[in-house]
């Protein structure tokens, strides 16, 4: 399988990513409603906890929306899905350090991991959209640090701008596939 098929193969099956990002968008707006109603700790909790079912809820968005939500076997960028899960996984723990620190600093802290992670879409579903996801996912930790943003802040940033890009891809995957026909 080529590169390109692969990334095809990805785009068809994952809707270009865009499920998991409404899905992911969905979780950090619920984790900034927890920070307002209840307290900042608990909306690191609802981040945590919510990030388990992201890819879950994305795959059944991309089911109702008429594809797999399943990759074809010995698609080779499969891996690097599981591998960029696996380093972002990883990273939770510092987030979290830096949270009992200060933990205004936890929101910026994630959407430095997530924003990383984001620029490995690139190379898995072809699309250039995710570096202008992780650049600006990266920008708005930033600046959401250096102005001392509260958690509620910092969680519907990343959730207004999650939103914003999964809604971009969809508009690019339908220009593309009416360009196609």
């Amino acid at each position: 399988m080529t590169v390109a098929a692969a990334q095809h193969d990805l785009r068809r099956a994952y809707v270009g990513g865009a499920p998991g990002m409404v899905a992911s968008a969905a979780v950090w707006f619920t984790a900034g409603v927890v920070a307002l109603v209840h307290s900042p700790g608990a909306a690191v909790l609802t981040l945590f906890a919510g990030g388990m079912v992201i890819h879950p809820l994305g795959v059944l968005i991309a089911k109702a929306l008429g594809r797999s939500g399943a990759h074809a076997p010995g698609n080779p960028l499969g891996i690097l899905a599981m591998e960029s899960t696996a380093l972002m996984i990883l990273a939770l723990p510092l987030a979290y350090v830096v949270s009992l620190y200060r933990i205004e600093w936890f929101f910026p802290a994630m959407l430095l991991v997530i924003g990383g992670r984001y620029l490995t879409f690139h190379t898995m579903y072809g699309l250039r959209v995710y570096w202008a996801c992780g650049a600006s996912l990266a920008a708005a930790s930033y600046g959401l640090a250096v102005l001392r943003a509260t958690p509620a802040l910092g969680a519907f940033a990343g959730a207004a701008i999650e939103a914003a890009f999964a809604a971009a891809i969809l508009v690019q995957l339908r220009r593309d596939r009416e360009s196609a026909a």
